[in-house]
């Protein structure tokens, strides 16, 4: 509640300042928006302000009077004259007969028969036992669902919850060893024993866990699951008790599961970019392949995503250092020196082997990789690292580039294949230069080692090549690099393949 003086000048200076909500507010630092401008209408009407509030009383007297009168002439009964009238509350009633007729209430109206003990017990009894509703078993005995639990707390305490709990010890019943209490004792314990195996079982089915889990480390989600599924044979009471979830909870959780998935689309869509590209995009590539289809979520979203669908791609195993380190004649200066980008196609190659060992046998991929956009501009595929497998690689490279002109530089390791005659012949045939990495240092020639791994994680160590002739393995690995350059993106290229970036920039493939 805001003053006298505080009200006069915010109005003040809100007339000073041109009638500007906000800047008022922010000199001032009260009141809100509505609250100025209620003050400026009433300044207007009345060129002042009230010096106070006085908040008009709900009803008149009036309404006092015919609600008192109400209640005397129609049974003198507070509910029946409040569920009349419409008004007011129970205790607004009362302090209205407290101040109009203070002598004519009864203290006897509406209440009921007093109770036995012995009918307060069987009452408890099939509260605990039921079947139906606690409402069904209040009707039956002929009181309030209110008075049912009242009883209930009396004599179990408040801690007990109301289905099957052990009423034998706490009541202070002197029949205790009544055959008929017997009889239902045991069947109240089979019907809990019962309802706990149910609940593992279906714990088991539903939600893949073992027999022995802990239901109190299940989720609210998981438990409401859990009631749904049993809800057929047990109460809502009996299920929430034995699961240990709060009513609120779990109504709240039934809510959310009605409600529709928000990313199933992008889920189906997510997995069939998995599929169908080897099953090695991961999360960067996954959500540049969406926005691709006009699917725009986040990389956050899409890891965990990812995780709930077991999208997980394969990735290499930290393997200690090697390198060959033997030197079996001169070789040319590395003249890449570990500088693997290039400002148009055809600058700079790499090449170097690789093997793939299967149980039908070993082969060889000798590949020619180009450094501007890593598309590979040549390959040959053969069971032997021999002259044969790197000079058709290499014939074919020089092929592409005959006709445009272009003298890239060939980087390569130290191996025997470059340094042959047949190589060192087509080389200067082509008039090529030539480069090579330092001895027993392969991160020189990185970006070639770097697109061995990726061809090998993405396409040769997640699958089983137990049944697979060394035919089907050379055109799976053919397929797998015609794929790459065509089809694969890569990040570092926009979200686009090798292709579809140099036609972008208006380059032949």
């Amino acid at each position: 509640m805001y003053s006298y003086e505080d009200r006069c000048r915010a109005v003040q200076l809100y007339i000073k300042l041109g009638r500007r909500v906000g800047l008022t507010i922010r000199q001032l630092g009260y009141p809100t928006k509505n609250a100025l401008k209620s003050w400026y209408r009433e300044y207007e009407q009345r060129l002042d302000l009230p010096a106070g509030y006085v908040r008009q009383p709900r009803y008149s007297r009036a309404h006092k009077e015919r609600a008192v009168r109400h209640y005397l002439e129609h049974g003198r009964c507070i509910a029946a004259t409040v569920k009349a009238l419409g008004y007011p509350s129970r205790p607004v009633l009362s302090a209205w007969l407290q101040e109009l007729h203070p002598h004519s209430r009864t203290r006897v109206v509406g209440r009921s028969q007093e109770r036995t003990s012995e009918a307060k017990q069987s009452a408890v009894i099939a509260l605990c036992m039921r079947t139906a509703s606690a409402q069904a078993v209040a009707d039956d005995v002929g009181v309030s669902r209110g008075s049912l639990y009242k009883w209930k707390n009396q004599l179990l305490g408040h801690d007990a919850s109301a289905p099957m709990k052990h009423s034998q010890d706490t009541l202070a019943d002197p029949d205790r060893d009544d055959p008929k209490l017997q009889l239902e004792t045991l069947q109240r314990d089979i019907r809990r024993l019962q309802l706990e195996k149910d609940v593992l079982k279906k714990a088991n089915e539903l939600l893949k866990e073992e027999l022995g889990i802990d239901r109190q480390q299940l989720t609210n989600r998981e438990k409401t699951q859990l009631v749904d599924a049993l809800r057929q044979d047990y109460t809502l009471t009996e299920l929430l008790c034995e699961v240990g979830l709060p009513r609120s909870s779990y109504f709240y959780h039934r809510a959310r599961l009605q409600v529709p998935e928000k990313y199933a689309e992008v889920r189906q869509s997510m997995t069939d970019i998995f599929e169908r590209n080897y099953r090695c995009y991961g999360y960067r590539r996954i959500q540049a392949s969406l926005s691709d289809q006009s699917v725009h979520v986040s990389e956050k979203v899409v890891r965990r995503l990812m995780k709930q669908e077991c999208l997980m791609a394969v990735t290499s195993k930290r393997r200690r250092y090697g390198s060959y380190m033997g030197e079996i004649s001169p070789a040319p200066d590395n003249l890449l020196n570990r500088d693997f980008s290039a400002g148009a196609p055809n600058e700079k190659w790499l090449t170097d082997i690789t093997e793939f060992q299967i149980p039908a046998g070993k082969v060889y991929l000798s590949p020619m990789v180009d450094c501007f956009d890593g598309m590979v501009v040549s390959w040959s595929i053969g069971t032997r690292p021999d002259a044969e497998l790197v000079n058709t690689m290499l014939d074919a490279a020089i092929e592409k580039v005959a006709a445009s002109g272009d003298r890239p530089l060939v980087h390569s390791d130290r191996g025997g294949h470059y340094r042959w005659p047949g190589w060192l012949s087509r080389i200067s045939e082509a008039k090529l230069v030539r480069s090579m990495s330092r001895k027993g240092c392969s991160p020189d020639n990185a970006a070639c080692e770097g697109f061995f791994g990726r061809l090998k994680n993405e396409m040769f160590f997640q699958r089983d090549w137990l049944s697979t002739t060394i035919h089907e393995f050379v055109a799976a690995l053919d397929a797998y690099i015609r794929w790459y350059n065509t089809t694969r993106i890569k990040l570092s290229l926009g979200g686009l393949s090798p292709a579809a970036y140099r036609r972008s920039l208006g380059i032949a493939a």
